[in-house]
């Protein structure tokens, strides 16, 4: 992953809040919590009780259907979201940060000897890659979902309801660049309105069909099958909708910290959940089919159905807020573990450090969220290709998962077993059940997917392949400070050589002699690099070596949710002579072009993929903050 060594393991607080959070307040933070982390399942009432009986696979409304899905979905928020999740998964934090990429970069350092370690990396990678379709999916299903409630509370509007999402989605991607940190104070309060809502909401139909609430024993998912297995095990495939957003849970556990959210989960939403899907149930069988274009909304009285698109679409919003700030975060985190070129990345907020702004990711998930909601037209059909990049991540959380009881918890196999046995029987049955939803949908995050996927392990290859070339011509450091010290005429101040590998002299360091014919009084031979864990400690961040003749190599270590700042690590180091003072200081930096060779390496398109984003990665001037006026590109030639 990185080319530094792995240091796994957790420094989250006894209260399970990574970073000091315990401090800041439980209820506060399960409360914030709530604003940020709930919104992709919380809207999920929207349509995912609505496409079980009324989507591609069609279901009678009949007692035994209507209990049977809503056991399968609150058993399936108890095992996916409360068990997995919630329980076992968000324990496994790396050094206080969650998600996919936190968890494989966890895990990595601890297989990387074994042979199926590359395996584990693949699948730590693919997830990510799906992690972006679902970004993309997730704002044009909400939104729509939301908005469509106009065709219940308004119907002669009904006509409006994709320019009105088309506007809602296009005012969110521009209000990024400005950053979310206002918006995001209103973000707690709007989704706890809305939580309370839709669970009285869903408290007065139950009191009006009390039955439904039987439908908590296990019992009528099971008869489901018995009765009309088929039916059932296609139905999954739309039950997966009540726990869409799960995975999102563990990835923002950095932001609140395990507590805050497990307390928001277990006495807030899922209650509130619950008691919309009931409410929905009760509904159903009271009215049948009248109710089925939009069960959710037809829960609220007539009068109260208008307000209720409004606070749908301003949790709908925030559900896609999320996904966005999320997308950011991923991939400043592939951009540092090495699967990504550098990207520009802008801060939007001078006192929160996770507030940023790509606005290439920005752009692209505008462009393909438009294009999803123009070409699918109503969130029924965008159901059909949502579930199935969700259950992939799950199951490949589920396949780290495996890694971490056995090589990082060392739990016996007599508890870790029949753990895994259920967690991947239910990931593999809920996933299979989405495949079947390829044809008319499905193949959509799936190609996204696999194109992303190509993308992030081109790069990854292609930059460890150039790593290797530039090593193999590499002339040793003490050889070349032998011969050059003593030859070449020395100026007065510092010159920085950035280069990637920590042995050898740099290409920019050889060319600035060959064509200056000149030596700085002090040289620095620089490499950053970026650590298996997503903080670094301060007073371990430098590494500096004395090479004689004035010539030192230093290593910067960085965590991977950390930004590196060259010119601020500099003016703490104050063990290789005078304090470095930017105007007496140049930095030499080489840019490489690629050329076509028949050395084994990658194929000639993924070459070509490669040198493309090579020539339009962010330059390392910006991406290292250093002084535009004091850096000095020299251009070097390799073959991969």
């Amino acid at each position: 992953m990185s080319n530094a060594t792995s240091e796994p393991g957790s420094t989250a607080d006894s209260s399970g809040s990574p970073h000091g959070h315990a401090q800041d307040g439980l209820i506060k933070l399960a409360l914030g919590a709530i604003g940020v982390v709930f919104g992709d399942i919380g809207t999920s009432p929207l349509y995912a009780f609505r496409e079980t009986f009324a989507g591609h696979h069609k279901l009678a409304l009949d007692t035994a259907h209507i209990m049977g899905v809503t056991s399968l979905m609150f058993w399936s928020m108890m095992i996916v979201v409360s068990l997995k999740y919630v329980s076992i998964i968000m324990r496994a934090d790396n050094k206080g940060e969650g998600g996919s990429l936190a968890l494989l970069a966890l895990v990595s350092g601890r297989t990387k000897t074994r042979r199926w370690s590359k395996g584990i990396i693949l699948l730590g990678v693919f997830a990510t890659a799906l992690f972006y379709g679902d970004s993309m999916i997730t704002p044009a299903v909400t939104v729509l979902g939301a908005v469509e409630g106009l065709s219940v509370a308004a119907p002669g509007m009904s006509h409006l309801v994709i320019p009105i999402s088309a506007v809602i989605i296009i005012a969110l991607f521009l209000i990024q660049r400005s950053g979310t940190a206002r918006i995001g104070l209103f973000f707690g309060p709007i989704m706890l309105v809305y939580f309370g809502t839709i669970a009285v909401l869903g408290v007065m139909s139950i009191a009006l069909t009390p039955h439904v609430l039987w439908a908590f024993s296990p019992h009528y998912a099971v008869e489901f099958f018995l009765i009309d297995p088929v039916r059932a095990f296609l139905a999954l495939g739309s039950v997966v909708l009540a726990v869409t957003g799960a995975e999102a849970l563990y990835a923002d556990m950095g932001h609140f910290g395990r507590n805050p959210i497990r307390v928001s989960w277990l006495f807030f939403v899922l209650p509130a959940l619950m008691m919309n899907y009931m409410g929905q149930a009760a509904l159903l069988s009271r009215v049948g089919h009248s109710a089925l274009e939009s069960p959710f909304y037809f829960l609220a009285p007539e009068a109260l159905r208008f307000p209720l698109v409004l606070l749908a679409t301003a949790a709908a919003v925030i559900a896609s807020q999320a996904v966005i700030s999320g997308a950011f975060s991923v991939t400043q985190q592939a951009i540092q573990l090495g699967f990504i070129p550098r990207l520009r990345i802008e801060h939007t907020s001078a006192a929160t450090a996770g507030q940023i702004y790509i606005p290439l990711i920005n752009w692209l998930l505008l462009a393909m969220v438009l294009l999803l909601i123009l070409f699918f037209r109503s969130s029924s059909n965008l159901t059909s290709a949502y579930g199935i990049a969700v259950t992939g991540a799950m199951a490949i959380d589920t396949c780290l998962l495996g890694v971490v009881l056995s090589r990082l918890w060392h739990w016996p196999r007599y508890l870790s077993v029949p753990l895994l046995s259920v967690l991947f029987f239910v990931d593999g049955i809920y996933l299979t059940a989405n495949l079947t939803k390829i044809p008319s949908g499905g193949w959509v995050p799936l190609l996204i997917g696999f194109i992303i996927f190509t993308v992030l392990t081109t790069w990854s290859k292609g930059r460890q392949l150039m790593i290797e070339r530039m090593r193999e011509g590499a002339m040793p450091i003490k050889v070349f400070i032998h011969s050059a010290a003593s030859s070449a005429a020395r100026v007065s101040g510092t010159a920085v050589f950035m280069t990637s590998s920590p042995d050898g002299v740099p290409h920019a360091l050889l060319h600035n002699l060959k064509h200056n014919k000149v030596l700085h009084e002090r040289v620095i031979l620089l490499t950053v690099k970026i650590m298996d864990q997503p903080w670094w400690p301060d007073d371990e961040r430098c590494h500096l070596d004395e090479l004689g003749d004035g010539f030192h190599r230093l290593i910067l270590k960085y965590g991977f949710m950390e930004e590196p700042d060259v010119p601020a690590a500099l003016a703490k180091v104050d063990r290789c002579g005078a304090e470095f003072r930017m105007m007496d200081t140049s930095f030499f930096l080489a840019r490489q072009t690629l050329l076509p060779s028949d050395k084994p390496g990658m194929m000639l398109w993924r070459e070509r993929l490669f040198a493309w984003m090579l020539r339009n990665a962010e330059s390392a001037m910006e991406f290292f903050r250093l002084p535009t006026n004091r850096v000095v590109e020299l251009g070097s030639q390799v073959e991969i």
